[in-house]
């Protein structure tokens, strides 16, 4: 049974000098860049969307409840609020539209909405977006929604299912005609309301049966794709997917070795140009991995513990690191060497409880948003020297922060 069901040459005058500066000039106006912010809220359910040129809120959207998780969909179309707490994951239409034409992309923008799509189900975290489609994993269901972008625009609700061998924090993530989903350890006694522990990867085939062996992959969490590798973060090491043709993807394991210091990897994030990734690892430190190298782990440590992290996805050498005591670092992700640092906000100790307000990073062009939740604001800097250029009061406590936008044409 399918586990997806329902759902003159030389001669120039003056004039014609003039005429051609006039239309170079038209061209250059035609020319823009244009970014919105999705911001949630710590505590309030609630995301709010701004213009970041002018600094206005474009619209302040209610949510069921409190945002753990915003997630932005490739096409930057949607974004996803992920309401873990309230069973419930609400869908927001960006209002910026990037259509590619090779040589430049066309911009087109509108208002920014909160669709009628509202998904809920037991206890939703992780979403994959991958294309089109989107793998919504729902724990305590035991399944994950495949929901499509486009019919979600056009106000639809329907979706496929990809079902798991029981409830747990889970993922599924799509490569090619499989699907790769974490696998509960059931062998395990849990307590009453809690769910079982992972203790590796399976792949499924297009009718939902396993194909191959059950990867070990002990505490399976962090999900993240690059350049047509999937990567999971595991106690033992890195999962690495790779897509074998027409035949079910091998996981392969690129364990930490003896020569790394106490730690794991549980976020991963995912090198679009260039094929690699980025982990933290242990409270102080983010690991670069390149599943090709004959060295695959370099641990860059931090002074103190880190916040947040993010991979500047223009320019792919670089990625920014957040750390307690309100500075930010630039990281040159080829070499390992921090680049430059300065301070941006007051401390956030990592003391007291994980959900605690703290800075969230968004980059976006030449400029880099760090929400502020202490102080109501997001910071905007520039990428280069770090130095704020302005900020955007957020009324709350600005928290999770996403970026949607880009540059091209406007017509």
């Amino acid at each position: 049974m399918s586990p997806r069901f329902s759902f003159p040459l030389f001669s120039v005058s003056l004039a014609a000098l003039s005429l051609a500066g006039t239309l170079v000039g038209a061209h250059a106006d035609d020319t823009v860049e244009a970014w919105r912010l999705f911001v949630s809220d710590q505590e309030a359910g609630k995301v709010t969307a701004i213009d970041v040129e002018t600094g206005k809120t474009l619209g302040v959207f209610p949510l069921k409840g409190y945002a753990t998780h915003l997630v932005p969909s490739d096409s930057g179309a949607t974004v996803f609020a992920v309401q873990m707490d309230h069973d419930a994951v609400d869908v927001l239409k960006s209002g910026v539209h990037l259509t590619d034409h090779g040589e430049h992309k066309d911009v087109e923008l509108e208002d920014p909405a909160l669709l009628p799509v509202r998904q809920e189900g037991g206890r939703p975290v992780h979403a994959v977006m991958h294309g089109d489609e989107i793998l919504q994993f729902f724990d305590r269901d035991g399944e994950a929604r495949v929901l499509s972008e486009k019919a979600l625009l056009e106000g639809k609700t329907e979706y496929d299912v990809v079902k798991v061998a029981a409830p747990h924090h889970g993922v599924a993530v799509p490569m090619g005609k499989y699907t790769l989903v974490s696998e509960p350890n059931l062998d395990v006694e849990t307590k009453e309301g809690e769910l079982p522990p992972r203790l590796g990867l399976k792949v499924l085939d297009a009718e939902g049966k396993q194909a191959g062996e059950v990867a070990a992959c002990t505490g399976l969490h962090g999900e993240a794709s690059s350049a047509g590798l999937v990567a999971f973060g595991c106690e033992e090491g890195v999962l690495v997917v790779r897509p074998n043709d027409d035949k079910a993807p091998v996981p392969e394991m690129i364990a930490y070795g003896d020569e790394m210091p106490e730690g794991r990897v549980g976020t991963l994030l995912g090198g679009k140009a260039m094929q690699f990734f980025l982990g933290n690892y242990g409270d102080d430190k983010v690991v670069i991995i390149e599943p090709a190298s004959e060295e695959p782990y370099r641990v860059v440590e931090f002074p103190v513990r880190r916040v947040d992290f993010a991979l500047d996805p223009a320019k792919v050498k670089l990625a920014y690191v957040f750390t307690e005591d309100g500075r930010l670092h630039v990281l040159d992700v080829l070499t390992g060497k921090i680049l430059r640092s300065a301070s941006i906000t007051e401390p956030y100790s990592k003391d007291g409880h994980w959900r605690d307000p703290r800075p969230r990073l968004a980059v976006m062009g030449e400029s880099i948003a760090v929400s502020d939740p202490r102080k109501g604001l997001v910071r905007i800097l520039d990428a280069d020297s770090l130095k704020e250029t302005r900020t955007i009061p957020v009324e709350g406590l600005p928290f999770n922060v996403v970026a949607v936008g880009g540059s091209g044409i406007r017509h």
